[in-house]
């Protein structure tokens, strides 16, 4: 897993499994993104494995984002990923945070 840390504003690049062993640690890595206003965009085009504990941190990452006020847009959400968000009904969730 590869984090790029700073503040809450920017693209934040995510690389790695986020699978059920490493979620927790992404989490705890990125949670300080969180605060304040502006921008954030998490790329995940190197994200090499995703299971549902993944699906389950973006969805923590939009309310951590909401409740901060901070806007957040994901870009190169892998293909397991999207297939993991139609199949649980999430595409109008998510839908404004990837751009549509």
């Amino acid at each position: 897993m590869s984090i790029v840390a700073g503040g809450s504003t920017g693209t934040r690049p995510i690389s790695g499994p986020l699978v059920f062993d490493s979620v927790p640690d992404v989490y705890a890595a990125t949670k300080d993104w969180f605060t304040g206003t502006g921008e954030l965009v998490i790329d995940l085009a190197a994200v090499t494995q995703v299971d549902s504990a993944g699906l389950g941190l973006v969805i923590e990452w939009l309310r951590l984002a909401h409740a901060s006020g901070l806007t957040l847009g994901f870009v190169n959400i892998p293909a397991r990923m999207q297939v993991l968000i139609s199949v649980n009904g999430l595409q109008a969730a998510l839908s404004a945070a990837t751009g549509g």
